[in-house]
């Protein structure tokens, strides 16, 4: 049998930390939108899992993996990292925030990497199509700089919104993953960080 790869321990471990949180697993979707891959594409990683004896699943069913590799005892004690609440930020028009600290949010160490992280509540739904809605917590890497195609959240004439990122010759673009929203073309655009993760509460 061949080993696990990285990307499928990532999504173990994801699999993993939602159970020990949520006291259920994900479904299939919500793999997707916290990778930012397609549903096939997460579902192929899961029958892989399961085809490694890793977990124990029913795709016909709806939140029915459970994890098989004798880790949940571990998973228990799991280190959590208090990552920084600082307010709001748009998935639409760009929202004017005021960067207080605002308490935090317990991530699972195994989500994040070295570095400074900080949490901002999604307001709008102009990034639907990357799986990040109304509501939802969005674990940002603080960062200046971000390649083509990231997801950052970024500063706009003194309001912050979250958009996929793009340079152009004389512009930046920052683009929304909703067609009803235009793209914003600007010069002056400080970047504050890129996405890692996205928290969503289902109660």
């Amino acid at each position: 049998m061949r080993p696990i790869t990285a990307r499928q321990q990532e999504v173990l471990e994801f699999i993993r930390s939602f159970i020990r949180i949520n006291k259920y697993p994900p479904t299939i979707r919500e793999i997707s939108d916290n990778f930012g891959i397609s549903v096939k594409g997460a579902h192929d990683h899961v029958r892989a899992l399961k085809k490694k004896q890793a977990i124990r699943c029913d795709t016909n069913r709806s939140r029915a993996i459970e994890i098989l590799d004798h880790q949940d005892a571990r998973a228990e004690s799991e280190p959590i990292r208090k990552v920084p609440m600082l307010g709001s930020v748009a998935a639409g028009l760009p929202l004017l925030v005021d960067e207080n600290y605002d308490g935090t949010v317990d991530v699972p160490a195994s989500f994040l990497r070295n570095g400074d992280y900080f949490a901002l509540s999604v307001q709008g739904d102009s990034m639907t199509g990357a799986g990040i809605m109304d509501g939802d917590i969005a674990i940002i890497s603080k960062t200046p700089v971000a390649e083509n195609g990231e997801i950052v959240v970024a500063m706009v004439d003194e309001a912050v919104t979250i958009k996929r990122f793009f340079r152009e010759s004389s512009r930046v673009q920052l683009k929304a993953e909703n067609p009803s929203y235009a793209p914003i073309y600007t010069r002056d655009v400080r970047i504050l960080g890129k996405l890692a993760h996205v928290i969503r509460n289902y109660e």
